[in-house]
């Protein structure tokens, strides 16, 4: 008998499913059980298409507006529970709500989502924080540091999530437990690898490596997102029997997945179908060819019951009407039968008790509370990100080759200059031209430093591993040795070879300058990765910010030949002072240019200045600027990243 068949018998059938319940003893508080029962009561989802509003909740007990009102419905009254030592997979036809069922369990639910409903442990209310040391989220994609081996993460992972409590023994301790239990032992000093670039550990090996990552905390609910999505039948069974182990050892363990095969279906303890955001059954696989063979609908043998299962649910292109009929029947059936009858007691809220606890969906607090100290989030993560950065020759090597090629052409054009009217122009223009390459490359090499890692950022600052602040300034003390570093270089190599001031002075206060203009222009690259969101963004604004900059310097056009309605751009231009610094630096105490035969020939250093409608006595003035622009562009980058993280916290 064919899948469209059993539909239609489906359809017509009226099997009363009636039976005794047994209901488990009173709530036991999370505080008194490191073993939860987590269950799930009446969920409903809502979600306004192009909607940004904020956030908004349904009352549980009163008046509900109608879909057409509050937008899309996509979970209706959606009822679960899973256990500790079982192992509950919820599967369902691509559209079925089963993804949006699990962001709502996790609070991973987007702001254009109205949603209402109890998530409970233990028979106990609670809100998304309430369980945050106990609840682990394996997501779908797996987002590691690529050049960090797997047991310095997981070392990572020990340092910012265990409790202050435990010392640094034990922690490592942890991790070589974890590593052995979940088969990393092979790999544990190779590096985790970035696709393209450097060789790392397996598909399968970085699966189990996203389950270590959550399991070091030893948390008592585990969820996961499609754990066997891109793996081969024999790694997907592999991570399979890795989270059947994890269970055993009395977690709560809910997944989501695709199609299993029937090897992989054996494994699951019970499973949750969910068609057009209904529960169509929840129960052991027994009780699903239990339930279904009551509806005349028995799985075919020889016949991959999760395959069976997803084929009578699902919505055929063509016949939508009458799939849909055929979902809601059988998940009225359900609703009605002694299995549903057990699940809706089973999840029940005590009603007395309601006011008593905030709503699944409740307002997060303002506050984070964090694992380790301010102190201890700062080193690991200046470990963490100073290992990166030494371990991707690649990146540093990029930087360091654009900016020294660029500055040897630069060299071979203006090399060995002389105070003639020609070298006046040429020894302007080198100025001009160092500048503006060592500070639009530091721009566009910083863009990429928060943008680049968003992710990761938004998955641990979510997790509660460190603070914003830490991670900002974590960020800026390892980038600061080469921002240093290299103007001073490029100075130094220049700088006598092109021809500049010869005093000694003057070489350092030229040396000063650039590393000023160099980390201004960091700045405003960390200002403009922390306002995007994407490596694509942040160019095209680069590319925006790039011509008045270069315009509004002060060697293209005079400051004040500038029209006054585009002459605050130069104003908040670093390039502006800089430009003006050096130029000073340069042609003050010049009293002598060879102009011999030679007419519009400046005579001395002040002349020019004046030319170009610089002034000698500003060169404190543009320094101290340099310095005020180089902090605001930095604080604005924090508050943007401050601002962003506010968004996921």
């Amino acid at each position: 008998m064919d899948t469209e068949n059993m539909k239609t018998e489906l359809l017509i059938s009226t099997c009363d499913l009636t039976d005794t319940i047994d209901i488990n003893s009173g709530p036991k508080y999370l505080s008194h059980s490191e073993k939860i029962t987590f269950t799930w009561n009446n969920i409903n989802v809502f979600v306004k298409e192009g909607s940004k509003s904020k956030r908004r909740f349904l009352d549980f007990n009163g008046p509900r507006s109608t879909p057409s009102d509050e937008g899309k419905q996509i979970l209706k009254n959606v009822n679960g529970i899973a256990r500790p030592g079982e192992l509950l997979a919820i599967m369902g036809s691509s559209g079925a709500g089963k993804t949006t069922l699990m962001n709502v369990l996790t609070s991973q639910f987007s702001s254009n989502m109205i949603i209402s409903g109890f998530c409970c442990a233990n028979g106990v209310p609670f809100d998304s924080h309430t369980l945050r040391s106990k609840l682990a989220y394996i997501q779908q994609e797996d987002i590691f540091i690529g050049t960090l081996t797997v047991k310095e993460h997981l070392v990572f992972q020990a340092l910012l999530r265990m409790d202050k409590h435990i010392t640094y023994s034990e922690r490592m301790q942890r991790v070589e437990e974890v590593v052995r239990e979940l088969g990393l032992t092979k790999c544990e000093n190779t590096k985790i690898g970035i696709q393209g670039r450097i060789k790392g550990i397996s598909g399968g090996e970085m699966k189990r490596l996203a389950f270590a990552s959550e399991v070091i905390t030893n948390p008592s609910i585990m969820f996961c997102d499609e754990p066997t999505s891109g793996l081969d039948s024999f790694m997907a069974l592999n991570i399979v029997q890795s989270l059947r182990e994890l269970a055993q050892f009395g977690k709560t363990i809910i997944c989501t997945i695709h199609q299993p095969s029937s090897e992989l279906y054996t494994m699951f303890d019970k499973i949750l179908l969910v068609a057009e955001g209904r529960v169509a059954f929840l129960g052991t696989r027994k009780e699903a060819e239990t339930f279904f063979a009551s509806l005349d609908a028995p799985c075919p043998s020889n016949y991959n019951p999760a395959d069976y299962f997803l084929e009578l649910l699902a919505i055929t292109p063509g016949r939508e009407e009458y799939c849909r009929q055929v979902v809601y029947m059988i998940c009225d059936k359900f609703a009605e039968s002694h299995f549903g009858e057990k699940l809706a007691l089973e999840t029940a809220v005590v009603e007395e008790e309601e006011d008593k606890f905030a709503y699944v969906s409740s307002v997060k607090p303002k506050s984070v509370r964090y694992k380790a100290s301010w102190c201890t989030q700062l080193r690991v993560l200046l470990w963490r990100t100073w290992l990166s950065d030494i371990r991707d020759p690649l990146s540093i090597r990029a930087k360091v080759f654009q900016t020294l090629i660029t500055e040897l052409i630069i060299i071979l054009i203006f090399y060995g200059q002389s105070l003639t009217k020609d070298g006046v122009m040429n020894i302007t223009g080198a100025i001009y031209l160092l500048l503006i390459n060592l500070a639009l490359q530091n721009l566009v090499n910083a863009g990429n430093a928060f943008c680049e890692r968003l992710p990761i950022f938004m998955r641990e600052y979510t997790n509660g591993m460190y603070r914003a602040d830490v991670y900002f300034l974590s960020k800026n003390v390892t980038d600061l040795p080469i921002y240093i570093i290299m103007p001073v270089v490029v100075i130094c190599i220049c700088y006598y070879l092109i021809g500049f001031n010869p005093d000694v002075s003057n070489f350092f206060i030229a040396i000063g300058i650039t590393i000023l203009v160099v980390n201004t222009s960091v700045s405003f690259g960390y200002l403009i990765s922390c306002l995007c969101d994407s490596v694509d963004m942040v160019i095209s604004v680069e590319i925006s910010v790039i011509i008045p900059l270069t315009l509004f310097a002060g060697y293209l056009i005079n400051i004040d030949a500038i029209p006054k309605y585009l002459r605050w751009l130069s104003y908040v231009s670093w390039l502006r002072y800089g430009f003006e610094g050096l130029m000073v630096n340069q042609w003050s105490g010049i009293n002598y240019i060879n102009c011999t035969g030679t007419a519009a020939c400046p005579s001395n250093g002040m002349a020019v200045l004046n030319s170009y409608h610089l002034h000698e006595e500003n060169l404190v003035l543009d320094v101290i600027l340099i310095v005020v622009l180089l902090c605001l562009y930095r604080l604005l980058a924090y508050f943007a990243l401050l601002a962003k993280s506010s968004t996921f916290k």
